[in-house]
């Protein structure tokens, strides 16, 4: 299987969205992911239910969600209502995790349990057979453009042990400085999932940059 390519609509220009969800459509991308910050998880505020519906309305590949906010449980019905595909929940704003994984997944979404940089790969022993998907942060989270943190790939590596080791079918997704250089090497350490926002959409050509990371 080829790496899946995820665009982070965080780094859309939101002054005309429309051509950016087009040219996502027309794009070899997989996925669209978007990034939802409520500046209290995280220092700062993305967007909300007004420009999802929008997004929800107008993009035609399947949409993969990152709550980057707290008691991200009252939610998980809208994005179902939204029609998102997966829905990535912080293991640290979860105090039942379990109960939220079982949640999204009655709902008939994936279920995906996101780490920040500091958090170890250890806390998911319990649950990483019921997800769907691990996405590991390799920037802290709250804002596009950040640098990658290198020990990640290391991070990766102790991931995919772990699904091994239980059989799991859940996919490694990565997100933060995901661009032609730290592709390669993410893709090698065993990543699935690639979300890349600025590498994408700050490009001179982003369906041939797209095409480009879906070949690595």
């Amino acid at each position: 299987m080829s790496v899946l390519v995820a665009p982070s609509l965080l780094s859309a220009d939101f002054g005309d969205l429309r051509k950016d969800l087009e040219m996502i459509n027309s794009s070899d991308a997989d996925w669209l992911h978007l990034d939802i910050m409520d500046g209290v998880f995280v220092p700062n505020i993305s967007f909300g239910f007004p420009v999802l519906e929008y997004v929800a309305k107008y993009c035609t590949k399947p949409l993969d969600v990152h709550l980057m906010i707290v008691q991200p449980e009252k939610f998980l019905d809208r994005f179902q209502k939204l029609g998102a595909m997966s829905v990535n929940v912080h293991y640290e704003t979860c105090t039942h995790l379990n109960r939220v994984i079982q949640e999204i997944k009655n709902l008939g979404m994936k279920a995906a349990v996101t780490l920040n940089p500091s958090t170890p790969v250890s806390v998911l022993e319990e649950v990483i057979e019921d997800v769907d998907m691990v996405l590991l942060m390799t920037v802290n989270p709250g804002f596009g453009g950040q640098k990658f943190i290198k020990s990640s790939l290391a991070k990766i590596g102790r991931l995919k042990k772990m699904i091994l080791e239980h059989n799991s079918k859940a996919l490694i997704q990565v997100d933060g400085g995901v661009n032609f250089e730290t592709a390669p090497l993410l893709v090698e350490a065993g990543v699935d999932v690639l979300v890349s926002g600025n590498t994408v959409f700050k490009a001179d050509n982003p369906l041939e940059t797209i095409k480009k990371l879906k070949q690595l």
